[in-house]
C-alpha cells in the first residue's frame, strides 16, 4: 500500500479495536444476561439504579452517556416488566423520577455474580484490567471535555 494510505489501513485505526473488544466483552455478557432475562443496556440501567435509587432521567442519561430519546423505550420496557417505576416530579414536572420496584431490587441479588462471572472470562491479569480501565475512562474524560 501507497505510504500515502497508511493511516487508513484497519490494523492502524484505535477505533476497530475498541469497537471489537467491546463487541466481544458485550457478547460474553449475553449468556449471563440472557438468565436474567435482561439485555445489555438494561442490565446497564439497573445498575445505574442499584447504585442509586430514585433518580432523574437526565442523572442515568448523564451516568450512561446517552440521550434520553435512547433511554425511554428502555425504560419503558422495564417498567413494564416490573423493575422499575417512572413518575413525573412533584417539583419540576418536567423531570421524570425513576425509581426501583421490588422486583427490581431483588433483580441485584440475581445480578450479583455477574461482574465476577464476566472478569473470569476476560484474558487479562488483574493489574492489565486494572490498566485498561484506568486509560479508557482517561480516554472518555478527556473527549467528554471537548
Amino acid at each position: 500500500m501507497n505510504e500515502k494510505y497508511e493511516n487508513l489501513k484497519l490494523d492502524n485505526q484505535l477505533c476497530f479495536p475498541l469497537y471489537t473488544a467491546s463487541r466481544l466483552v458485550i457478547q460474553r455478557y449475553q449468556p449471563m444476561l440472557k438468565d436474567l432475562d435482561l439485555t445489555y443496556p438494561q442490565y446497564l440501567v439497573l445498575m445505574v439504579l442499584w447504585e442509586k435509587d430514585e433518580v432523574n432521567l437526565s442523572v442515568i442519561a448523564e451516568k450512561l452517556q446517552l440521550q434520553s430519546n435512547t433511554l425511554t423505550p428502555l425504560l419503558k420496557r422495564l417498567q413494564q416488566r416490573g423493575f422499575l417505576d417512572r413518575k413525573r416530579s412533584e417539583s419540576d414536572e418536567r423531570n421524570i423520577v425513576i425509581t426501583l420496584t421490588d422486583q427490581g431490587k431483588k433483580l441485584k441479588d440475581q445480578a450479583c455474580n455477574v461482574p465476577k462471572l464476566l472478569s473470569e472470562q476476560l484474558p487479562l491479569a488483574a493489574e492489565e484490567a486494572k490498566e485498561l480501565y484506568r486509560i479508557l475512562y482517561k480516554m472518555i474524560d478527556k473527549m467528554n471535555k471537548k
